[in-house]
């Protein structure tokens, strides 16, 4: 049984497992990705998109990234 507290319901924000940020590609051109905390997005300079990061699950999908 899971005794963690759940976040609150707007923190929009949860932490991300930086060895997971290390081996995250852009899944377009497989480059590396930057993290924006600020906006929860990881930022594919490259492809010129922004991946959402939703629930502290970054969402890698080419049709959910916004284009920057």
């Amino acid at each position: 049984m899971n005794n963690r507290a759940p976040a609150p319901s707007g923190d929009r924000q949860r932490r991300i497992d930086p060895e997971l940020l290390e081996i995250l590609v852009c899944p377009m051109t497989r480059t590396p990705l930057v993290h924006d905390k600020e906006a929860s997005e990881l930022i594919s300079e490259a492809a010129g998109l922004a991946y959402p990061i939703r629930d502290g699950i970054p969402v890698m999908l080419v049709e959910e990234a916004r284009r920057l």
